[in-house]
């Protein structure tokens, strides 16, 4: 038995142990609890003490990630070696972020003065735009962008729209990613293109439903602008630039293929969002981001915040067989945070088979759901609480999001009091006496009370985190998404998966291209499956 299994083993024998307990009495019987399990990184202040884990379930955890040598992982990904084995890739997102004059290498090649010169093209660009001396083709500024991606082309350039946009934004950013042609028409709906600009985000800039949405832009900007003139209105952002230019782009912003698509938000690939918010916003997402780089790379394992959340979902898929967990962020600002944390850890971490191309011998990555908190507490929070599964939560808790109030009581208080109610709702639940004691005091009749108890009960003992950030400025969202993407990079090394592929999103696109072929040639091809040329045949009438 290798010394890996003996450390899983060791986590699930004390998992098991602890099932047996409740994470309110851990309180009482390990004085230490909160100083070892809450932990400062880069801005933001992590509560792991209201997971389901005992003191020795924590120390198991941390034997397993020491076993794994999470450690000298993390150093290979920051040294630019191989660690996305099965394309042969460095994964460098952290030079992204670096400190202008920085020495990244992928493989050993220099790449730092690469992202430094792209960066000042980024930045340039954002100034000219937002003086008016970058124009469009009939020499009026720019007062709107539509920005085209999908999948990591999207999420995150969003995700960081919605979380620091002004009230009041100088720039009109508009998002498209779906191929439903909805998308794009109420992207352009209101627009003058004359005054936009259209920014194409592809890593190979060969994605069919990207590209088909460019074109659709593209015959909307040609309906007003001569060819000439109309190329000054399309950026594209790539790793292929000949393609892009080709296509019709009349200047490019580079990344290269060491920045995966769902890792790739500190890129260009999010240069729309970098205009539209001004290039000191941007900058400050880096700096945050970057924060929390160090941290990774210098905080002992025991205090090191993306290795004990990791370590935390780790205990719960692997220890306790507990295979979803819920995000809820109570700021509208991080509302796509869901949405997000579902590519980064779901196309990165949903995998069947190791690194050696082997079956795995673990569970591996949980489902990820979520919504903004009060939302959820509408919809799915019912189950969280009272359903027959364990789904463990992430609160996400903004302490100050609201300007102008004259205290906390018509400010913050009222959100993020729902948070904390909620995680202490989940841990200390409510036994069928005491809501049959409730019931009662309030009147009901015995009987009554009798028949209501168990309906009004909650089991509690449901772990969750709290991430708590002081308010939502650059740094603290850019130290946030840095310190998930190192997460799902650790739980990676734990399970020995690659978390830098995603193979499994290539055979639908396969069966699509075969799909359209057939609706070219008007009936499904031969050999084809009955349910879908049945539903092909029903499509095409």
């Amino acid at each position: 038995m290798t010394a890996r299994s003996q450390a899983l083993n060791m986590l699930r024998a004390v998992a098991r142990k602890d099932a047996g307990g409740r994470i309110a009495h851990q309180f009482a019987t390990d004085p230490g609890r909160m100083e070892r399990m809450g932990v400062e990184a880069a801005g933001l202040y992590l509560d792991l003490s209201k997971q389901s884990w005992s003191a020795e379930g924590f120390e198991a955890a941390l034997d397993l990630a020491r076993t794994c040598d999470v450690e000298g992982r993390r150093d290979a990904l920051f040294a630019g070696e191989p660690v996305n084995n099965t394309e042969g890739r460095a994964v460098l997102h952290p030079a992204l972020r670096a400190a202008e004059g920085a020495e990244f290498s992928a493989l050993g090649e220099p790449v730092s003065a690469e992202v430094d010169q792209v960066r000042r093209a980024m930045a340039e660009f954002a100034a000219d735009i937002g003086s008016g001396a970058e124009t469009g083709g009939t020499k009026q500024p720019f007062n709107a962008i539509v920005h085209i991606g999908i999948g990591g082309s999207d999420l995150g350039p969003r995700l960081l729209w919605d979380a620091l946009r002004p009230l009041e934004p100088t720039i009109d950013l508009r998002f498209v990613a779906n191929i439903d042609p909805r998308d794009m028409g109420e992207a352009l709906s209101g627009l003058d293109p004359e005054t936009t600009l259209v920014v194409v985000v592809s890593k190979t800039f060969t994605t069919q439903e990207t590209l088909a949405n460019a074109d659709l832009a593209k015959a909307w900007l040609a309906e007003s602008l001569s060819p000439r003139r109309m190329v000054k209105h399309l950026i594209g952002v790539t790793a292929a630039p000949d393609k892009a230019e080709a296509w019709g782009c009349g200047r490019t912003f580079g990344f290269r293929d060491w920045v995966g698509g769902r890792y790739s938000l500190w890129s260009a690939v999010s240069l729309s969002v970098a205009v539209a918010l001004g290039w000191d916003v941007f900058e400050r997402v880096l700096d945050g981001a970057r924060a929390m780089d160090a941290h990774f790379t210098e905080a002992a394992l025991e205090a090191n915040a993306p290795i004990l959340l990791a370590m935390a979902q780790v205990f719960n898929v692997e220890g306790l067989g507990r295979p979803a967990r819920t995000v809820a962020p109570y700021a509208h600002g991080l509302r796509r945070l869901p949405a997000f944390l579902q590519q980064l850890e779901m196309e990165s971490n949903g995998k069947r088979v190791k690194r050696d191309g082997s079956p795995v011998d673990t569970a591996t990555g949980p489902v990820v759901f979520g919504e903004p908190g009060t939302n959820g507490q509408h919809a799915f929070f019912q189950q969280i609480h009272q359903g027959p599964q364990v789904v463990p939560a992430e609160f996400i808790v903004v302490g100050h999001t609201s300007e102008g109030a004259v205290d906390a009581r018509e400010g913050d208080a009222p959100l993020w009091s729902n948070a904390l109610a909620q995680a202490q709702a989940l841990m200390v639940g409510k036994t069928e006496a005491q809501a049959r004691a409730e019931l009662l005091a309030s009147g009901a009749s015995a009987q009554e009370a009798d028949r209501l108890a168990p309906h009004k009960a909650f089991p509690g003992d449901r772990p969750s985190t709290t991430i708590l950030l002081d308010a939502l400025t650059p740094e603290a969202v850019g130290a946030l998404l840095a310190l998930y993407e190192h997460k799902t990079f650790v739980e990676g090394v734990i399970w020995d998966i690659n978390s830098f592929d995603q193979w499994g999103v290539e055979l639908g696109k396969v069966l699509a291209r075969a799909i359209l072929r057939d609706v070219a040639d008007g009936e499904p091809s031969a050999g084809l499956d009955p349910s879908t040329a049945e539903l092909m045949k029903r499509l095409m009438v």
